[in-house]
């Protein structure tokens, strides 16, 4: 058990860092102090305390990043409650099914949210909370929370006659073997589980990140990655405000043009990142650069390479800020092409391993440790293994235990049962292996393993991430079909506009990729064809494609 108390950690950091700025939306001018999210958090407590909320009750939260998620987050945390934070891209009858899966009896909503819900299907909701301004939007029929709600003020002045101080702050008292959040995944496989986490684990990925010195106070970031996931949620949120770290919650789609934006003016300490996002940086800024023929030429010569790197890596520093020590990619496998040229040009980058089931992190090494391939060692709070006779050198799943591993999925004996072997070890249903310092290399996820003609492992995210790479090609997936690879991409349409690529050029252009492709295959890896598909790829929060839904 991790000796840090987790709600302790944020009733310490509020007082300490009482007057600096804690959260701001950005391309707002509001900003909270550390003291200003504090006394929000103590007038939802206030709330809470007139509504009866006991500890532990199940409270719902959907909606974008804003300092107002942060609020409602933190304040059913320190209260006792158990936070549900629900990703607000998620069908509104997949919010409907999890608030009641649940049993949540408050909701926080966003206005576009709560738009698409329907009240009456869920009954188990006393109230529903705007994020707008924390007014009561809905209540069930004999209760009493508008009345509450619009008396809050003078319920507060009451309680805190001289105005909140840092010394009322006082939280509950939440022992780290509670169960604080249900977080429900949105995993490739499309079954969405109630992954229950207790302080324990949240206290586990806060206190390491502490350990490892990714942030110190007043520091700054950036957060763009769904707060409602465990990824952002763990370090942009959780971490930064246990460390007096201000965070700038960008509450928009982070598009490469919005982040350049963002980075520029905020200057992050620290970026914490999906594949995807690094990705298009590479094809769009990078790759048109390294095709110039005077940068290929240059990139021949060992003297003019070492300064054409140089020049390559500043810029791209520069473009994210030029403040950060580390760029964290975590949340999906990074394309190795794009991870080898980084690592080349000596760009300070690492390549964590983590999912939801562990709050999320299981493996990390600083950047100038980090060996390209590898997604880390594993945590020392952690233990790692491979289900396979030799897990040096034999593929097998990868297995975890230890601090941050979840108690089980809410109401789902069967998929806990599942997710762990006889011995207690969490299955990851990730296929790698480990090497004597316990790093873990991954290869593919167990469930999207093809098997080839003669049996041979075919890794289909392997092949989709030189696909990728090609021209005129944005994304794509790698199916069998009638015992074949056939491949369905999504074109990048901005390079054809600009290239004035005709359907039939296209057409010419797919083929000649399909043969550069398959020369650089083994022979039972090989795609029989590629299938222009007409739209983005349905998505996770982590930017991974929801291949369940295209291997039809």
């Amino acid at each position: 058990m991790i000796k840090e108390n987790f709600i302790k950690l944020y009733e310490n950091s509020f007082k300490y860092n009482w007057d600096l700025p804690a959260l701001t939306d950005y391309g707002t001018d509001r900003t909270l102090f550390y003291k200003d999210l504090a006394s929000e958090i103590a007038r939802m407590h206030v709330l809470f305390e007139k509504l009866g909320v006991d500890k532990g009750t199940k409270i719902s939260l959907v909606g974008k990043n804003t300092t107002n998620w942060c609020i409602a987050y933190m304040a059913v945390i320190t209260y006792g409650g158990v936070i549900v934070p629900i990703l607000q891209d998620f069908h509104a009858d997949n919010i409907q099914h999890i608030i009641n899966h649940s049993e949540s009896e408050f909701l926080f909503v966003g206005d576009s949210n709560f738009q698409a819900l329907d009240e009456d299907t869920m009954p188990g909701l006393k109230a529903i909370f705007s994020l707008t301004d924390f007014s009561c939007i809905h209540e069930k029929q004999q209760e009493s929370v508008k009345k509450i709600s619009g008396n809050l003020e003078a319920s507060v002045t009451l309680k805190y006659p001289d105005g909140f101080q840092a010394s009322d702050i006082e939280y509950a008292d939440v022992d780290n073997s509670e169960v604080v959040l249900i977080n429900y995944t949105s995993g490739t496989t499309g079954f969405s589980k109630g992954v229950m986490l207790m302080a324990n684990n949240l206290a586990g990925n806060v206190v390491y990140a502490k350990k490892l010195d990714l942030l110190f106070r007043k520091q700054r970031v950036v957060s763009f990655l769904p707060l409602a996931h465990a990824y952002g949620c763990a370090f942009d949120f959780l971490y930064a405000l246990s460390e007096g770290v201000h965070t700038t919650l960008l509450g928009k789609t982070p598009s490469p043009k919005i982040l350049s934006a963002a980075f520029a003016e905020i200057r992050p300490n620290l970026i914490v990142s999906v594949p995807l996002v690094i990705e298009k940086i590479y094809k769009k800024a990078l790759v048109p650069k390294l095709e110039k023929p005077a940068v290929k030429f240059a990139l021949k010569v060992p003297l003019l390479r070492k300064r054409v790197y140089a020049k390559i890596r500043k810029g791209l520093i520069d473009a994210l800020g030029g403040q950060f020590h580390e760029v964290i990619i975590g949340g999906a496998a990074l394309n190795k092409e794009v991870e080898s040229f980084l690592h080349k040009i000596k760009f300070p980058f690492t390549v964590g391993y983590g999912m939801t089931e562990c709050g999320p992190l299981i493996s990390y090494d600083h950047h100038y440790d980090f060996i390209p391939t590898s997604c880390g060692k594993i945590l020392s709070i952690m233990e790692v293994r491979v289900d396979s006779t030799d897990p040096y050198n034999q593929l097998g799943e990868i297995q975890v235990r230890g601090e941050n591993v979840m108690k089980g999925y809410y109401k789902n004996p069967e998929a806990t049962q599942h997710a762990f072997t006889e011995d207690g070890w969490l299955r990851t249903g990730d296929l790698g292996t480990i090497d004597k310092d316990n790093r873990i290399y991954l290869r593919g996820r167990s469930k999207s393993m093809i098997l080839g003609p003669s049996g041979q492992n075919i890794f289909p995210e392997e092949i989709e991430a030189k696909l990728n790479n090609l021209p005129y090609i944005m994304e794509s997936v790698v199916v069998s079909r009638d015992n074949k690879l056939v491949a369905l991409i999504y074109p990048d349409y901005e390079a054809i506009d600009a290239g004035n690529v005709s359907t039939k050029d296209l057409e010419l252009i797919m083929a000649e990729n399909k043969k550069l492709l398959n020369n650089s295959l083994a022979s039972f890896e090989s795609i029989s064809a590629i299938h222009i598909y007409p739209t983005e790829f349905e998505k996770t929060p982590k930017k991974s494609i929801k291949r369940y839904l295209y291997e039809k």
